[in-house]
């Protein structure tokens, strides 16, 4: 018997999408074992081929309906219109997270690697520590998701004038953005402006009721454009002359179709799941999802390695299984994690997750305990 919904269906639908993206953005960074120079030599071996659609498929993918959601939710809320109030918000629940999660990151993995243990990055001069902290420039050697965070931030400073736009308005800027990626042209302030279009989408989808027009759509219809367009970006992408390297910008914007297919495809598979009988189990995963975002590469740092003596790296017979088993294995652990803070220190916890993690209840006295105390009349 399926749960009774205590909660409003979409809001449901946005927590489940959280949990199934954030569980594929996992897959881009699982750990392989192999340096750059020997998972090119891979290419087009069956394991690689696996990696490889496992991160566009439901890695990569998964990150547009992410900014989308964000967009959303910005364009249905009050609290946006005053912008103090608003940015003050959002830097507590998405920079001060980064900043902490980069500083533990520089900590434990950087701290691990000095000490012999792991082969990873570690301090050399003030300005790597500076842009490991803040992705000024780049994205963070450890750290590498960070900058959709540091970038959608920037997004919520400019919310409070883009909600004021008009529909037209918003889709001139999207598709502007659009064209700016596709182009590759260099731009100041977004390490990956395509975020930007993403979480204009999701405001003008707002405006125009898409996501319960794109919930009612027929499943198959849904997963049509995705089933179709990943096979074709794979197939693209395979040598001896790979079509991203001869057409760059042909490239880029089927990639971006791709994600967008990607997002509807998420989407509806999130409203299915809001009502089916995994509903309750995915929606008590969502409170742990950003603290899974934000902690996953450091748990990937320190435990791929230990996981892979047993398994092997990329191209071993046993590497499939620990690949496939990647997200629900940082899952695991990221909740263990939060739920050993959350008994340490709930602040700090919260803090850590954005204000998305509650503390826990305490234990219930023992039933010895119950009966000793007073009844008061």
């Amino acid at each position: 018997m399926p749960p009774s919904p205590v909660t409003h269906p979409r809001n449901d639908a946005i927590g489940i999408a959280r949990v199934l993206c954030i569980l594929g953005v996992v897959y881009v960074h699982a750990w392989t074992g192999r340096t750059g120079e020997e998972l090119a030599q891979l290419v087009g071996s069956g394991q690689e081929m696996l990696r490889w659609t496992l991160m566009e498929g439901l890695g990569k993918s998964a990150v547009p309906l992410l900014g989308m959601i964000s967009g959303y939710l910005v364009a249905g809320s009050r609290r946006v219109l005053d912008w103090r109030q608003h940015v003050a918000g959002k830097a507590r629940t998405i920079l001060l997270p980064m900043l902490l999660w980069n500083a533990i990151a520089i900590l434990c993995v950087s701290g691990a690697a000095a000490a012999g243990w792991i082969l990873a990055p570690t301090p050399h001069s003030l300005g790597w520590v500076v842009e490991e902290m803040l992705a000024l420039t780049r994205a963070p050697d450890i750290n590498v998701q960070m900058p959709f965070l540091r970038d959608l931030f920037i997004c919520m400073i400019v919310a409070p004038l883009l909600v004021r736009l008009p529909v037209r308005g918003m889709a001139v800027l999207a598709f502007a953005v659009a064209a700016l990626a596709i182009g590759g042209w260099p731009q100041p302030i977004l390490l990956r402006p395509i975020i930007l279009f993403f979480f204009l989408s999701g405001m003008i989808a707002r405006r125009l009721s898409l996501a319960e027009r794109t919930a009612a759509l027929p499943a198959l219809l849904a997963l049509l454009p995705f089933a179709i367009l990943v096979p074709v970006k794979v197939a693209l992408s395979l040598p001896p002359a790979p079509f991203p390297t001869t057409q760059p910008h042909a490239m880029a914007a089927l990639d971006l179709v791709t994600r967008i297919a990607a997002a509807l495809f998420f989407w509806r598979m999130a409203n299915a799941l809001a009502t089916s009988r995994m509903r309750d189990a995915l929606l008590a995963i969502e409170p742990y999802a950003f603290f899974l975002f934000c902690c996953h590469l450091i748990l990937i740092w320190l435990g791929g390695p230990f996981i892979g003596q047993w398994t092997g790296p990329v191209g071993s017979p046993l590497y499939p299984a620990f690949l496939i088993l990647h997200p629900l294995l940082v899952l695991g652990a990221s909740i263990v994690v939060a739920r050993i803070i959350l008994r340490i220190s709930p602040a700090f916890a919260r803090a850590l997750s954005g204000g998305r993690l509650a503390p826990l209840p305490k234990s219930p006295p023992k039933r010895s305990e119950r009966l000793e105390k007073p009844r008061v009349a």
